[in-house]
């Protein structure tokens, strides 16, 4: 039964540790105001009717200031930062186009170096091209006339020597160079036989000059002694020409080498070939030299793209005879790399050079594709080739320098046919984003940063300034504030706004400060200051009066603390309340709370809200009362209000003079105060005008007629009624075994609705959590009893050395023969003082007695409790009362560390050490301050 009971009380007390919440929402019941003109008391349109009083709410006039202040610093902020980030952005784009155009200025002149050397040297190729090709012209025409011989039967003596020379001339490196014929059908047989016989001799001459790894008789096992050309269908085989068309054999070239399929191309035609035949062609028809795209083999193997110049050879040397004829060609193949190499000069880089073909079907590759650009990067003495497109980057379109490279000077009027283009080379000349990285620099950034510091400087010297005028401001206004707190805590937020422009139109007479609050005249005389008093008439308002019964017996049981304790939770719950239903608190005068509806804002039904705020102030009384009987003591939960309420005029206002403040006058307030105290506790009593209030509102059922009619001094006999109260709700039982009495009074509800609405406001709904009466008091003797065990084991820390031999000690305690009376003695014997064990004892508040202590503690205190009968002077209600009265007597004596009794100490000994004081404590307190285990017997 005992371990039933401790944990029956254990729970109880775990349901009341829970948060004691009395916020109430701040959600506004609406309410419709008042037929007729604005009343004087009201704010502008539109105003909330929820009290500010709730909420302390500063002054218009400091709000507008405040708002204007903020207003200028936000604009100086935001002149401040549009200046520097104009000036910022300027000086940035300043800077960056600055270093835009040198970018473009500086490619520009790149980009000319580069034409204009380039075409020089295009020129001074087709120069020492144009020479060699003569010198074959003039050398064929002496051998026709020393030896009678014709064309195609010529051969280029010293061929190696004369081609090498070209190259070096040309300045092209690797070049390839051939001399081919043009032979007739009818010529072919004489020209094979012609071949046979020149050809080993030009390879004798190339092996002596070139150094091949191979001999002239190698050379010619490896030749096609035929005009011939490559059958791809049949394995590239060398295949004799048949057909009535013109060849171009492959006479002489160099260097002397192996080409494909490991033979020469010597006798191979190279009108086979389609681009190098379109090439030919063009040059028979216009006479002059062409050029196009091509593939060829760069020196690591790779294949690229580069360029086939054939240019025409003639019967005769002389340009002026018109009868001339082709009857041969030169062709070179080379790579323009060569070309666009040191153009340019050490640190002059990033140029992208890309050149395109008017011919893109003149080059043929051998992946089958065609090709009309290669692209090349120059810097200074170095060139690279980037590929066969276009590696410019977009951007720079807008930068694009292009020219003619080579411009042939062809008439598109003489061609073939069945050509479609003419043949010729541009140069277009890019930058590139290493070039561009080159010209911009961190001046730009730097210049912003700049700007940037002197705006964090300027910042921080307008904050500096700001800071030291807050600070006086701050000061100022903290007094202004202080008072203007006073004010509205004394009156309505609308008698404060008239009070301060009352000031406000006196303020040009005064020659006090004009913005001083000691400009309102709250003691003057009103004919003096000129001005009216600020007084109103309320000619329907509900008044409620309510009165906390049995406060004076409870409080003068208590610790001064203990009742602003009780005072300070109740009038804070009451003013919650009042705050949601929009009830206007007037003031509270002892323990009671006085409070009004209809002003200072004119209110429709308000007769209606003061019975629900009463009601709701009922049902919060109750709730925490309960709640606070466990740490306030017995009789707590007893506490109940008593309310009367009634309705009719009075007339408000300011009382100036000595501490002025806004009060009610009038009939209403006598009547309803009479209401409240010939009412009846837990009760709400109403007046016959309030209650026909109700009954024009509908609520006729909310009112019940009181069976006699009370006496009211100044009205005689009258009838009242009392606000009707909805059925109860059982509370919780109880495991105790004595039947004790549960809770005076439960809370009351109207309907359903309003117990949801309990729960929107905040209110605990589940009231005192079930926990009867003898439950709150064995939890409030815990919560006595409970730091005297922490004081006690912070005692023993310095007496006892063998706690587990105390704790056996203890339980022989009862156990002898003799009876209980035996053991009783008259004079408990106190430890000595000892002045070092005060010191060094530990701080009772640091140890922590376990939840186990503290519900063997709350079983104990149960037993007890049980023991007791339900007597009127002897029962366990009546024995907490005792324990209350020896707690507040124990609370008077000195005790250690507060002080008095030191400080009396230091008054009889003035010049007495620390021991003596403690000792002279100790005797102060009959030795019982310094033995806990005496306090809790």
């Amino acid at each position: 039964m005992d371990r039933k009971v401790a944990l029956t009380l254990h729970s109880a007390i775990n349901r009341r540790s829970m948060s004691d919440n009395l916020s109430l929402s701040s959600k506004k019941t609406s309410s419709e105001l008042s037929n007729g003109s604005p009343h004087p008391f009201s704010d502008s349109a539109s105003r909330d009717r929820t009290h500010e009083r709730a909420i302390y709410q500063p002054p218009e006039i400091a709000k507008r200031e405040e708002s204007n202040i903020l207003r200028a610093k936000i604009l100086v902020a935001l002149i401040i930062l549009i200046a520097v980030c104009g000036v910022g952005t300027s000086a940035y784009l300043l800077v960056k186009d600055q270093e835009k155009t040198n970018f473009e200025n500086q490619f520009a002149s790149y980009a000319s170096e580069i034409i204009i050397v380039s075409r020089q040297k295009a020129n001074q190729f087709f120069s020492a091209l144009d020479a060699f090709t003569v010198s074959i012209s003039s050398q064929a025409a002496w051998e026709q006339a020393l030896l009678n011989t014709s064309w195609p039967f010529h051969a280029v003596p010293d061929w190696s020597v004369k081609a090498e020379r070209l190259a070096e001339l040309t300045g092209v490196s690797d070049p390839e160079i051939a001399f081919a014929t043009i032979v007739k059908a009818e010529e072919r047989e004489r020209f094979n036989e012609f071949a046979t016989q020149a050809i080993p001799k030009w390879y004798q001459e190339s092996v002596r000059n070139e150094n091949t790894d191979m001999t002239a008789v190698e050379f010619w096992n490896k030749t096609t002694p035929f005009i011939h050309f490559l059958d791809f269908e049949n394995n590239y085989r060398p295949t004799p020409l048949t057909g009535p068309e013109l060849s171009s054999p492959l006479l002489q070239h160099y260097p002397l080498k192996l080409g494909s399929f490991s033979r020469t191309n010597i006798m191979y035609d190279t009108m086979a070939s389609p681009g190098t035949a379109t090439l030919i062609n063009i040059t028979r028809a216009i006479g002059k030299p062409t050029i196009g795209f091509t593939a060829i083999r760069a020196s690591d193997g790779t294949q690229v793209v580069g360029s086939q110049v054939i240019h025409p050879i003639f019967d005769t040397p002389y340009t002026d005879d018109k009868d001339r004829k082709h009857v041969a060609s030169t062709g070179i193949r080379l790579h323009w790399l060569d070309y666009f190499k040191n153009i340019l000069t050490e640190g002059e880089f990033g140029i992208i050079v890309v050149l395109r073909t008017a011919c893109p079907d003149l080059c043929n590759r051998d992946d089958g594709r065609t090709a009309r650009i290669a692209s090349y990067m120059i810097d200074g003495s170095y060139a690279e080739y980037l590929g066969d497109s276009d590696m410019h980057d977009p951007k720079f379109d807008s930068m694009e320098i292009t020219d003619i490279f080579v411009d042939l000077g062809i008439d598109e009027s003489q061609l073939p046919e069945a050509t479609t283009c003419v043949p010729t080379l541009s140069l277009h000349v890019y930058p590139s984003k290493d070039l561009e990285a080159s010209f911009q620099t961190d001046t730009a950034v730097i210049y912003t940063a700049v700007v940037a510091v002197i705006f964090i400087f300027t910042s921080l010297v307008f904050l500096l300034y700001d800071f030291f005028v807050r600070r006086r401001q701050t000061k100022v206004m903290e007094r202004i504030t202080r008072q203007d707190k006073i004010v509205s805590n004394v009156f309505p937020t609308a008698i404060r706004d008239r009070l301060y422009q009352s000031q406000d139109k006196q303020k040009g007479k005064s020659t006090r400060n004009p913005g001083s609050f000691d400009d309102l005249d709250f003691e003057g005389d009103s004919h003096i200051s000129g001005s009216a008093p600020l007084a109103d008439l309320f000619p329907c308002i509900t008044a409620i009066f309510a009165d906390i019964v049995g406060f004076t017996a409870w409080s003068s049981a208590r610790e001064p603390q203990q009742v602003f304790v009780l005072l300070e939770t109740i009038y804070g719950a009451f003013d919650k309340i009042a705050y949601h239903h929009s009830v206007f608190k007037v003031e509270t005068v002892g323990d009671c709370y006085v409070s009004a509806v209809g002003l200072p804002e004119p209110v429709d039904k308000h007769a209606v809200i003061a019975c629900k705020f009463a009601r709701d102030c009922l049902k919060k009384m109750k709730e925490v009362t309960l709640k606070l009987e466990v740490s306030l003591g017995p009789d707590t939960g007893d506490l109940d209000l008593r309310t009367g309420i009634h309705s009719g005029q009075v007339t408000a206002g300011v009382l100036r003079g000595e501490r002025s403040r806004f009060q009610l006058f009038g009939d209403t307030m006598n009547t309803a105060a009479r209401m409240e105290q010939s009412g009846e506790q837990n009760r709400i009593q109403l007046s016959l005008a309030t209650a026909n209030m109700l009954i024009e509102a509908g609520l006729a059922q909310w009112i019940m007629p009181r069976s006699s009619k009370i006496f009211v001094k100044g009205k005689g006999e009258m009838q009242t009624y009392w606000l009707r109260k909805s059925r109860a709700r059982k509370p919780k039982g109880s495991n105790l075994k004595s039947d004790v009495s549960t809770l005076a009074e439960l809370v009351e509800t109207d309907d359903e609705s309003d117990s949801i609405e309990d729960v929107r406001l905040g209110l605990d709904v589940d009231h005192n959590d079930g926990m009867t009466k003898i439950e709150r008091l064995v939890e409030w003797n815990v919560e006595v009893l409970a730091p005297l065990l922490q004081q006690i084991i912070a005692s023993r820390g310095g007496l006892v050395n063998n706690i587990a031999g105390l704790s056996n000690a203890e339980h022989e305690i009862g156990k002898g023969s003799g009876t209980v009376l035996d053991e009783f003695t008259p004079i408990i014997p106190l430890k000595r003082f000892e002045a070092e064990d005060l010191r060094t004892r530990r701080r009772p508040s640091s140890i922590n007695i376990g939840d186990e202590a503290k519900s063997q503690l709350r079983s104990y205190l149960t037993q007890i409790a049980e023991m007791y009968q339900d007597n009127p002077f002897h029962n366990f209600h009546h024995a907490s009362h005792v324990t209350a009265s020896v707690k507040k007597l124990l609370t008077r004596i000195v005790k250690v560390g507060e002080g008095n009794g030191l400080a009396v100490s230091s008054q009889r000994y003035p010049a007495a050490d620390d021991e003596t004081k403690l000792a002279d404590l100790v005797g102060h307190s009959y030795g019982i301050s310094s033995d806990p285990l005496t306090q809790f017997a």
